[in-house]
């Protein structure tokens, strides 16, 4: 395409994007010796009281929804953030498979008089994480659309309109999106880095243009999606591909920060632009997710080869909200408790 064209498109996209509220970025990192790691910003208008969650194998789960809510039994446990203590937002499993929620302004769901199965979109992450090890596993079910999932407006009146980024191990990714009412997969390696609006087929073309530049030259410096799209793209292949697990979470972690919004940053008008209030790195190959409060000094970070899944062994909580201060290897800092419950509309 000409360069016209591409500047046609970009501004197309860029210019009508509907504002929102959650703006985050995710990308995922291929170093060397299959060293994957799955970096994401969280960025909201406010604390969201996060908590991490080990869950283990053998739940008994729900979409949410009450009668007509899909069911299903956790075959893989996983360590997740929540959200209101009413969502999974985030999380890897014990198999390295990583699913990030983030908003999308322009998703439409399917009628509510639609007779499938329902899963809340604060389960669906979760759905995901407790029955699939691989990216290629999920996009097979997911693709057969039995499921509808359906959009929850969370506790501060924003609307809940989200897509999902998967993950694993071998570096596969795929991003699910509701446009119309109609699912649209998009699968693949190249699937790697995902914002907020447009949608993901915006978000390439737009990405395209900025291609055309020498990013070490130019690159678009705001906080808009299109502009983080951009950075996270130039940035995550750019940076020092290592297959040292310290450098490789210590390059995603400066990628993440690169494309994060500095804090008490507001606009007027535009509630797009919202502070990075966490981040998280998950580490597929070694089993490790990083999380780290924006008002806090340092990461935390969870071993999951060192926790105990079995089936029976009990949900466990890391409590987070009001403690910044929390850092360092968090993995021993669990303690039982009670499952939270998936927000519903």
């Amino acid at each position: 395409m000409k360069m016209k064209s591409f500047v046609a498109v970009a501004l197309a996209a860029v210019v009508g994007v509907p504002v929102d509220v959650m703006c985050c970025t995710r990308a995922v990192y291929f170093g060397k010796a299959s060293q994957t790691v799955t970096g994401r910003s969280m960025d909201w208008v406010e604390d969201m009281q996060t908590n991490l969650w080990v869950f283990p194998r053998g739940m008994k789960r729900d979409g949410g929804l009450g009668k007509g809510s899909v069911e299903w039994t956790s075959r893989y446990g996983s360590v997740v953030a929540s959200v209101y203590e009413g969502g999974t937002a985030d999380g890897m499993n014990e198999k390295g498979f990583v699913a990030n929620l983030l908003y999308l302004a322009e998703s439409e769901y399917a009628a509510a008089d639609d007779p499938r199965p329902g899963v809340c979109i604060t389960a669906w992450a979760q759905y995901l994480l407790d029955q699939f090890a691989t990216v290629e596993e999920a996009v097979a079910e997911v693709r057969k659309d039995l499921v509808r999932v359906v959009p929850v407006v969370a506790p501060n009146g924003a609307k809940g309109t989200v897509h999902l980024a998967i993950s694993d191990a071998t570096g596969d990714s795929a991003i699910f999106e509701y446009v119309k009412g109609k699912l649209v997969v998009h699968h693949g390696r190249e699937c790697q880095v995902m914002t907020n609006s447009p949608t993901y087929d915006q978000q390439i073309a737009i990405n395209e243009y900025w291609k055309d530049f020498d990013g070490a030259v130019m690159l678009p410096g705001t906080v808009r999606a299109a502009d983080r799209f951009a950075r996270a793209s130039y940035y995550i292949n750019a940076c020092q591909q290592s297959e040292n697990p310290r450098e490789a979470v210590a390059a995603v972690f400066s990628v993440m920060r690169n494309v994060s919004v500095p804090r008490g940053i507001r606009k007027k008008g535009a509630p797009n632009v919202s502070s990075t209030i966490w981040l998280t790195v998950a580490d597929h190959k070694n089993g490790v997710y990083f999380y780290q409060d924006t008002n806090s000094p340092g990461a935390l970070w969870v071993k999951l080869n060192q926790l105990d899944f079995k089936e029976g062994s009990g949900v466990r909580k890391l409590t987070l909200a009001g403690k910044p201060d929390t850092v360092g290897d968090q993995t021993g800092g669990f303690e039982a408790a009670e499952a939270f419950k998936f927000l519903a509309p």
